[in-house]
């Protein structure tokens, strides 16, 4: 008896190749968006120009994303969920408060010295007045969640008493502020560049022991 071979390996038709999921378009619609708002700025910066980068259709564009503010708040959002993840990282490792500390705190400065977070804050600060929408997207978008994970974690710190700190958002924008604000303005401004891993890791070691120095119990 003969067995056919294409009965055993039947052969594909020629058929469309798959389509790209919508999880997959949006990614490439967020990184194009990404390099075209540091490159061109919000203002100079359309979502026909957009979806070309992107290699889709703007209708496609449109359906998954129905604004260019919405787009830019995606842009935002895509790194802020790093960091998120970074913080529930923290949460879950085994170690001393100062390490936790310290963990958290080069998380933020990650965040805040990536050189593509630095571009899109200076776009926010450069085109805020023109635009209103996006400062209020950056902030609710960016600021807000970042300072709510930190103040978060120092309430969490304060119930399982290894700290004493009767405000723990208060507490995390003094931390905010010393971990970041100096360097971060002299690359906002050009002035210098961004600091490094290991120079962004000493400087979480050094804020973290001098904060637990006034609310360690």
């Amino acid at each position: 008896m003969i067995t056919s071979q294409n009965a055993e390996h039947p052969c594909r038709g020629r058929g469309r190749p798959p389509l790209r999921s919508d999880k997959e378009t949006l990614r490439l619609i967020i990184d194009a968006a990404a390099s075209m708002f540091r490159d061109g700025g919000y203002a100079g910066t359309g979502m026909s120009a957009i979806a070309a980068r992107a290699g889709v259709s703007t209708k496609t564009l449109y359906r998954l994303v129905p604004t260019k503010d919405k787009l830019f708040q995606k842009v935002i959002s895509s790194r802020i969920d790093r960091f998120m993840l970074a913080v529930d990282a923290v949460d879950e490792a085994s170690g001393d408060l100062t390490g936790g500390l310290e963990r958290l705190l080069t998380a933020y400065g990650n965040l805040s010295f990536d050189p593509e977070v630095i571009s899109v804050y200076r776009l926010v600060v450069g085109e805020c007045v023109r635009f209103p929408e996006i400062g209020g997207t950056f902030f609710q978008t960016a600021i807000k969640p970042a300072g709510r994970a930190i103040a978060d974690w120092l309430a969490r710190q304060t119930r399982r008493g290894l700290i004493e700190l009767d405000d723990p958002e208060r507490g995390a924008e003094m931390l905010r502020g010393m971990m970041v604000f100096e360097p971060q303005r002299a690359a906002l401004l050009d002035q210098a560049p961004p600091p490094d891993a290991a120079a962004i890791a000493a400087r979480a070691r050094a804020c973290a022991m001098l904060f637990l120095r006034g609310c360690q119990r």
